[in-house]
């Protein structure tokens, strides 16, 4: 059996082997990705559980503007690698064209892109840095919060850890509670249940987490709306 990380590592398993049974874990939309022909019924050698990601971009940068009211110029990152990102890059941008904000986009498909595509965004000054949820991200995360720290520009994340790493606010699923959920998976399958009579699971526990410090380094006033929305605030 073989356990995933992400839409880009289920992909790659899935053209290594069509026996060997996979559970992904934390993939954005599954069906539209081509992993799996329906949630309900995914078939065939995989299975396991979806961040169902697409929408989650635009909600976060509906949370940008309700911390930053005049937001009206953002930098978001995307990896056009990561198949997942396509259609949630396309809702982001939906989302900015409705409030009126104006989407710097950099593509970053691997790491030694990061550097030059931080100076693009320097040169260009957004007031804001949003950060999808891909592996290239969480790996290169403290450079990433390095850069908006010494900027000073508030980040909105899709992962907590760059949050903890120093980021502003992060807004997604349970990323621990799924992959805690995928060990009933694997223990299903290894009792004899093939993984394609397996429902994918979508996300039932969302996070919103706050970093304090990084609030009032950048002088931000969180709202109280925000807060008592929080799953937890970082002080």
């Amino acid at each position: 059996m073989i356990v995933t990380a992400g839409t880009p590592a289920s992909h790659a398993v899935k053209k290594a082997t069509t026996t060997v049974p996979l559970v992904m874990v934390a993939v954005g939309d599954p069906v539209a990705s081509s992993l799996v022909p329906s949630l309900a019924r995914p078939a065939g050698n995989i299975t396991g559980l979806t961040s169902m990601g697409d929408e989650l971009e635009g909600k976060r940068l509906e949370l940008l503007r309700e911390l930053i009211p005049t937001l009206s110029h953002v930098a978001a990152l995307t990896n056009s690698a990561n198949a997942s990102l396509k259609k949630a890059t396309e809702v982001m941008q939906a989302v900015a064209a409705a409030l009126h904000i104006k989407v710097l986009l950099l593509d970053i498909r691997s790491a030694d892109q990061l550097d030059a595509a931080l100076e693009v965004i320097a040169q260009n000054r957004p007031a804001a840095l949003l950060v999808p949820g891909d592996r290239v991200f969480l790996t290169n995360r403290a450079r990433i919060v390095q850069f908006a720290s010494q900027r000073r520009m508030p980040s909105m994340h899709a992962y907590r850890e760059l949050v903890e790493a120093g980021g502003l606010i992060s807004f997604g699923p349970s990323y621990a509670g799924m992959h805690r959920r995928a060990a009933w998976y694997v223990d299903r399958i290894l009792k004899g249940t093939k993984p394609g009579d397996l429902p994918v699971e979508g996300p039932t526990t969302f996070e919103l987490v706050i970093n304090g410090r990084t609030a009032k380094a950048l002088g931000l006033t969180i709202a109280p709306s925000l807060l008592l929305r929080a799953t937890q605030v970082i002080e």
